[in-house]
C-alpha cells in the first residue's frame, strides 16, 4: 500500500493563476550574446520556481540603449548576418557591425530571438520583449524594476 492515498501528482500552473513582472535592463556595455541568454532566460521564465515547459510563464522586459551594446573578439566585422525574401535570389547579408548601425534594436531582438523556442509558443514569448535603442521608452506605468545580469547562484 502507497503512503500516498491519491498518489504522488505533479502540480501544473494555469495560465490564470500566472503573474508577470516587468523588467528593464540597460545594455550599455553589456556583450550581446550574454545580454540575450539572460534575457531569453526571462521570457520564457526559467528564472521561477514554477516553471513550465509548455505554458508562457515568463515576464515582460525592456531592454534599453541597445545601441551601446558590444560584441566580443572583433566580432562586429566579422560576423554575417543573413535573411531571405522568400523569391529566388533573394539573400541579403551584411556584417553586424552595419546591422548595428542601421538598426541596434533589431539586432539585439534578432539575437533573443534565436535563443527562444522556434514555436508558436516562441513567438508568444517574444511579444513580451520591448528593445528601444535609447535611453527613452513608454513603459514607466508598468513600473519596470532593474534587472540585475550576472552570476547567478544556483
Amino acid at each position: 500500500m502507497s503512503p500516498y492515498p491519491f498518489g504522488v501528482r505533479t502540480y501544473s500552473p494555469k495560465a490564470s493563476e500566472l503573474d508577470r513582472a516587468w523588467w528593464i535592463i540597460d545594455a550599455e556595455g553589456q556583450v550581446l550574446g550574454r545580454l540575450a541568454t539572460e534575457v531569453a532566460r526571462v521570457l520564457r521564465g526559467k528564472h521561477k520556481p514554477m516553471y513550465t515547459p509548455h505554458l508562457d510563464c515568463g515576464d515582460h522586459v525592456i531592454i534599453v540603449n541597445a545601441d551601446k551594446v558590444v560584441a566580443t573578439a572583433g566580432k562586429a566585422d566579422r560576423k554575417i548576418l543573413y535573411r531571405h525574401s522568400g523569391y529566388p535570389g533573394g539573400l541579403r547579408s551584411e556584417t553586424l557591425a552595419e546591422a548595428m548601425r542601421r538598426s541596434p534594436a533589431e539586432v539585439v531582438r534578432r539575437s533573443v530571438r534565436g535563443m527562444l523556442p522556434h514555436t508558436r509558443l516562441g513567438r508568444q514569448m517574444l511579444r513580451k520583449l520591448k528593445v528601444y535603442a535609447g535611453p527613452a521608452h513608454p513603459h514607466e506605468a508598468q513600473s519596470p524594476q532593474p534587472l540585475a545580469l550576472g552570476r547567478r547562484t544556483p
